[in-house]
């Protein structure tokens, strides 16, 4: 699975996470399941198993860090609050900040980018611009942030 799928999918499971009250490992099983089944992206079966690892580790590691990552976002949220984003863009920003600053494996600018896409695929018109504005802030930032926390 490439990891731009991975990444949907786990935007979808931390959106799904916030609104029913599910663990991470029942929201990563639904969606990878429902992606196979729907065949979205061409997800093979025989791929599930290391597609569900990696997005069960982007998944719960957004979600175990998330007072943290929204602590950090709301510094970046000129004019704006954590709880009055759209519950989508809310994801993607905690996503992309999670891979910025917790994951060695992710360059900042890569990080970057794919929110920007996420945001342009899941989000309205604005996303895009709105998550570059906050993430572009934020990057300038990430080696100062990583030494924070």
């Amino acid at each position: 699975m490439k990891r731009r799928l991975a990444r949907e999918i786990a935007v979808q499971c931390l959106y799904h996470m916030e609104m029913n009250e599910v663990q991470a490992e029942e929201a990563v099983t639904m969606l990878l399941t429902e992606a196979a089944g729907e065949n979205e992206g061409e997800v093979k079966v025989k791929d599930l198993e290391g597609a569900k690892a990696f997005v069960l580790e982007l998944v719960a590691g957004t979600w175990d860090r998330k007072a943290a990552i929204d602590g950090l976002l709301t510094e970046y949220l000129k004019g704006w609050q954590i709880s009055r984003l759209s519950k989508v863009d809310r994801q993607i920003l905690r996503l992309a900040a999670y891979e910025m600053i917790f994951r060695e494996d992710v360059p900042g600018k890569v990080a970057v980018n794919e929110a920007i896409e996420l945001a342009k695929h899941f989000g309205t018109a604005e996303s895009g611009k709105f998550v570059n504005g906050v993430l572009g802030k934020m990057i300038q930032d990430v080696d100062q942030l990583k030494a924070k926390l």
